[in-house]
């Protein structure tokens, strides 16, 4: 075959129109080939418009009619939002498999076919949105509690400077900022939480436990005009935990004073 009949060969099956024939290559030696692309690529038939329907929602998807129903499931995916696995399609009143082929099923043009959630799936999802309903239950009491206990700090924070400023603050004033935080602590007590939930729960136990230990140093402060308002107080406390410990003799934890000297003088005088 000589290069003119070639491309009259090629120009003859163009125009035949025939699927999946492509205007050929002329490769050295004058043989006409198929392009690869258009082999591997080529039209599967022509689309099918179906209607389907789920629930009361209709749905209109065209598809090739060589397709299956599995790639209709794909198609669908997009449209419901359900994954393949999770989707059910009947025609005909019957189920039909992921390898049937619409066309030898009888699908034609405008034919309805019924789409169903999987059971399996459908419960699922339900116990899915109780389990968030359940955490977003937690989450909000957890807010909640949150909230009041902002409101507890800001209140702790001023007596706390009022203390430290040497001015005398109301008893009361400590034995109520305690009650109202235990009360929010029974709050968290009672909040059912799980993953996520549970560990903001936990926390907030935590900083109400390290407010009521700090307002126990304010009252004691506050009741005790000879206490340092910046280190007295826990420098007591570290001598009597490092005397107990057995590090330290009580000579280095109570240096001598005039007491010893007025002791010495009485004993001297007898």
């Amino acid at each position: 075959m000589n290069g003119s009949s070639a491309t009259d060969a090629a120009a003859a099956a163009q125009a035949d129109g025939s699927v999946g024939i492509a205007p050929g290559e002329l490769h050295p030696g004058g043989i006409l080939v198929q392009n690869r692309s258009d082999a591997v690529s080529g039209p599967r038939g022509n689309l099918v418009k179906i209607k389907v329907l789920r629930g009361t929602q209709l749905l209109d998807v065209s598809v090739p009619v060589e397709s299956t129903f599995g790639e209709l499931k794909k198609v669908l995916e997009k449209e419901t939002g359900l994954e393949p696995h999770e989707q059910r399609l009947l025609f005909r009143g019957k189920e039909k498999d992921d390898d049937d082929c619409l066309r030898m099923a009888g699908i034609k043009d405008m034919s309805k076919v019924v789409l169903l959630e999987d059971p399996v799936s459908k419960a699922r999802k339900f116990e899915q949105m109780k389990r968030d309903l359940y955490m977003k239950k937690a989450y909000d009491a957890i807010a909640a509690v949150r909230a009041e206990v902002d409101k507890l700090a800001t209140k702790v924070s001023a007596l706390e400077a009022a203390v430290h400023s040497s001015t005398k603050a109301d008893a009361k004033d400590f034995a109520v900022l305690t009650e109202l935080l235990m009360m929010q602590l029974l709050k968290l007590d009672g909040i059912e939480a799980e993953g996520e939930a549970k560990m903001q729960r936990k926390s907030e136990v935590r900083r109400i436990q390290n407010i009521v230990e700090t307002l126990d140093s304010l009252k004691a402060l506050n009741s005790n005009p000879f206490i340092d308002n910046n280190s007295s107080a826990v420098s007591m406390t570290t001598s009597w935990e490092t005397f107990d410990s057995g590090s330290e003799n009580l000579n280095a934890s109570f240096p001598n004073t005039s007491s010893a000297m007025i002791t010495n003088d009485w004993e001297h005088f007898d």
